[in-house]
């Protein structure tokens, strides 16, 4: 591909993986909340906390989108978390994924979790972990999920019933 100057144009085929930076929690706490229904609200402070504690917390972009991972040792309440750390003594778990708006379509949730995959790996995990809501149902995320090669290993409901999940896991 060329300029109108007749110079090629470089072609960055390959988004760049960079960490979750404090000046950028805001921008994430936006886009987070904006999927909320699909994840879960967060404030600025549990956020924070969310990201120091993560096992990985890469974004693509200055906010293309981004990855909230864990591992069995984190100091995690959720209840899905917590789900997972009951049954599997080694897992990573993926606790939130958003590709915002403009940015989908590119391949880029799969860009994370294959990262994830290899960093998971190369540090003794064997299974990655995390759950995807069925009421109020996710599709799309139902399709990603089975095409990475999730099978589903329990379900529950959560926050008092107000939302039921499926667990998944995929081995490394």
């Amino acid at each position: 591909m060329r300029a109108p100057n007749g110079y090629p144009i470089a072609m960055n085929t390959q988004p760049i993986l960079e960490p979750i930076t404090p000046p950028l929690l805001p921008a994430v706490l936006a886009l987070n909340n904006a999927h909320a229904a699909e994840l879960s609200w967060l404030e600025p402070e549990r956020l924070a906390k969310l990201v120091g504690e993560a096992y990985l917390a890469p974004r693509i972009g200055e906010l293309d989108a981004f990855m909230l991972a864990f591992d069995q040792d984190a100091d995690y309440d959720s209840e899905n978390f917590l789900w997972f750390k009951a049954r599997y003594p080694r897992f990573a778990y993926v606790d939130r994924v958003v590709v915002a708006p403009h940015a989908r379509g590119r391949g880029l949730a799969r860009l994370l979790y294959t990262d994830l995959f290899a960093r998971a790996t190369a540090a003794g995990h064997t299974i990655i972990a995390c759950e995807v809501n069925s009421d109020p149902p996710n599709p799309g995320s139902d399709a990603f999920h089975a095409a990475m090669g999730f099978s589903e290993v329990g379900a529950a409901a959560i926050y008092g019933g107000a939302r039921s999940v499926r667990y998944f896991t995929r081995p490394l």
